[in-house]
């Protein structure tokens, strides 16, 4: 079936899925940094993480399966008891703590629910820094329950010492009423070449101006829980610089590795399924030709996608 002129979700064939996924390593031994730099694994994330080097990581971005019933690449995550997701938490997050440097970033998504458990495991390797809530305004509502269009990120640190590029990260936002000082000069605000008037703020945590990957985006795939690439670029411009390397064991269809790339980091991820390894070496490729995020645009962050 064709798709509608306006659907811009990337679709592989069978066989293009077989081409891409041939690109990507699978670990046997103990590697150094040089030979997983700039690689997608297609392997279980338990088996590899125990491969990778010491000290290597510059930043952590994970967005792990959350305590929910869903089908994956055709397999099933379970939902379990609290107590055993938090179990689940710590046998993979105590397993990254010696691959990251000592001034390293860390940031773990969640839903509601998941969120009452990822502070409870990691606090006990991490310093807890915030709690960042963004708005998923994409899903279905409820008949009985209040429509869930609320997920966190956490962000930990392995020191006291650690990257945050505020300036990297800061909001563009209208304003209403433009006051001048005594010269005429505008005061705390300032005016793009279409002649609107804004105001370079702080970064809240909480997030409003997210779109979530759908149909008529060019980053859209067919996986799930597909992170925007402009959510993921604030995690990798506030906490890491050009160079540093990203890793991401939960891939997906590759955006953390993708935007590393299209923001100059290194990356290295994870994944275990076969379609959304090709998803992400796809994706890789493409940005050598196309380093765009959309909603973010000549270094400055929009209000909303558009």
């Amino acid at each position: 079936m064709a798709k509608a002129p306006r659907n811009r979700t990337i679709t592989l064939t069978a066989k293009q899925i077989g081409s891409y996924v041939s690109g990507a390593v699978k670990l046997k031994n103990k590697c150094t940094i040089d030979e997983v730099t700039n690689k997608i694994i297609w392997q279980d994330t338990f088996k590899a993480l125990d491969y990778l080097p010491d000290n290597c990581v510059d930043l952590l971005v994970v967005d792990p399966p959350y305590n929910l019933t869903k089908v994956f690449g055709g397999k099933q995550f379970k939902a379990m008891a609290f107590q055993e997701y938090l179990t689940w938490l710590d046998s993979w997050l105590e397993k990254t703590v010696r691959l990251l440097k000592e001034n390293a970033s860390i940031y773990i998504c969640s839903d509601w629910k998941t969120s009452l458990a990822i502070p409870q495991v990691a606090q006990k390797y991490f310093i807890l820094q915030n709690r960042i809530s963004w708005e998923r305004e994409k899903g279905r509502g409820a008949l009985n329950n209040w429509k869930n269009c609320l997920e966190d990120i956490w962000f930990f640190t392995k020191n006291e010492k650690y990257t945050f590029n505020l300036d990297a990260v800061k909001l563009m936002r209208p304003v209403i009423a433009p006051y001048r000082d005594d010269k005429g000069k505008p005061k705390d605000w300032n005016e793009n070449d279409e002649g609107k008037k804004f105001r370079l703020t702080h970064p809240s945590n909480v997030w409003t101006d997210i779109s979530i990957p759908f149909w008529s985006m060019p980053e859209n795939t067919p996986h799930p829980t597909q992170k925007p690439e402009k959510l993921i670029a604030k995690l990798i411009l506030a906490s890491s610089n050009k160079g540093d390397l990203v890793f991401d064991p939960f891939l997906g269809s590759g955006t953390t590795a993708v935007v590393a790339k299209k923001l100059g980091r290194k990356y290295l991820g994870i994944e275990r399924e076969k379609e959304y390894v090709a998803y992400a070496q796809y994706r890789l490729e493409q940005a050598d030709f196309d380093k765009s995020i959309q909603g973010y645009e000549n270094g400055i962050f929009k209000l909303r996608n558009s």
